[in-house]
């Protein structure tokens, strides 16, 4: 029997931990507890990391550092190559990872360290490499907000990568970070449709929302671009031109796009995800994501597996350049300020 989708959730299942001997079972439907019900309330955890920032060795990747001040999404996206990380942490890919959260309440403390030692060397740091620093609790939590604040302080470079509204709130810090040619936002955009917005990501704002948050930074001449991701083939990939379209009216400066690519134990999650969804469309969708793959779900070779190779791919990405050199002819390329930075943020009167 195919279950009902869990309202907020992305997910509608629990997995086994690889990394753990514990697994997730149901041998008697007639037992007392409410299976449906499981993990449906969101728990939070701190975490007390020694380091704050995340290094990157991928060549997929433009950037080196990272910062991720929550680990787990309350958003839950079903599609999110983040969501293996969490057997890590002991918990699992499925429901554990958007309702159980790790929170970094240092981490603005230990960004602080790491920019007033000696090591340092500026560079753009992004927040939001794995999960989204803009999830629903950052709005009473604000580590975000303060991780801004540092930035400001010691002018240091900043990416946001985020699919929610919130990211307006500090449209003041960004301000004043854009000014000195410090910060970009980067907003996720997977698809125009809010009905297919509401089932592939619950609990990130809606599409209405997003474009209402793109307007208002734009309009205080902070640096925005779009990341259409990810484009799954059968199901939204389609839409490009018109999230193309879009950007370019609202005076977006870039847009990039990703290939989904089920990676670990994401095409158990996927496939579950596809039958509630679209289970006259599952088996068509899940084959034209293997023809991107080369006959797989995942691909996880550099230089490939972000934009996927085979004859589809090759459609997707003629699509994109046509409707780029339509709707976006010019592109706004990114070039942060490094030499604003400063080690000590409150100099003397003479430095």
């Amino acid at each position: 029997m195919i279950r009902k989708n869990i309202k907020g959730r992305g997910s509608d299942i629990q997995l086994d931990n690889p990394f753990s001997s514990l697994t997730y079972t149901r041998d008697h439907v007639e037992g007392i507890d409410d299976w449906e019900d499981l993990n449906e309330k969101t728990s939070f955890f701190k975490e007390a990391p020694k380091r704050i920032l995340s290094k990157n060795n991928s060549p997929d990747i433009p950037f080196e550092w990272s910062i991720n001040p929550y680990q787990g999404c309350e958003h839950g996206c079903v599609y999110c190559y983040a969501r293996n990380s969490h057997n890590y942490w002991g918990f699992n890919a499925g429901l554990d990872f958007e309702s159980k959260i790790l929170i970094k309440e240092e981490a603005p403390a230990l960004l602080k360290s790491e920019f007033e030692s000696l090591k340092w060397k500026p560079a753009i740091v992004m927040l939001s490499g794995n999960t989204d620093c803009y999830q629903p609790v950052e709005r009473k939590l604000k580590i975000t907000r303060t991780l801004l604040r540092v930035f400001l302080q010691y002018r240091n470079p900043v990416g946001i990568i985020t699919k929610n509204a919130l990211v307006s709130r500090d449209s003041d810090i960004l301000e004043e970070l854009a000014s000195m040619n410090l910060c970009k936002v980067i907003f996720s955009i997977t698809s125009l449709e809010e009905s297919l917005r509401k089932k592939l990501e619950p609990r990130t704002s809606t599409i209405k929302k997003k474009w209402e948050a793109i307007d208002q930074l734009i309009a205080k001449k902070i640096p925005v671009g779009i990341l259409i991701g990810p484009i799954i083939p059968g199901l939204n990939d389609h839409e490009l031109p018109d999230i193309i379209r879009e950007a370019g009216n609202r005076g977006v400066g870039s847009v990039s796009y990703t290939m989904i690519r089920l990676n670990g134990q994401l095409n158990t999650l996927f496939e579950s995800w596809l039958l509630r969804n679209f289970p006259e469309r599952s088996d068509k969708i899940l084959s034209q994501i293997r023809t991107v793959h080369q006959g797989n779900l995942n691909d996880s070779k550099f230089g490939r597996r972000m934009r996927g190779e085979g004859e589809w791919a090759e459609t997707i990405k003629k699509l994109y350049k046509i409707s780029l050199n339509k709707y976006l002819p010019v592109i706004k390329s990114f070039e942060p300020d490094l030499s604003k930075f400063r080690r000590n943020p409150n100099p003397g009167l003479f430095d």
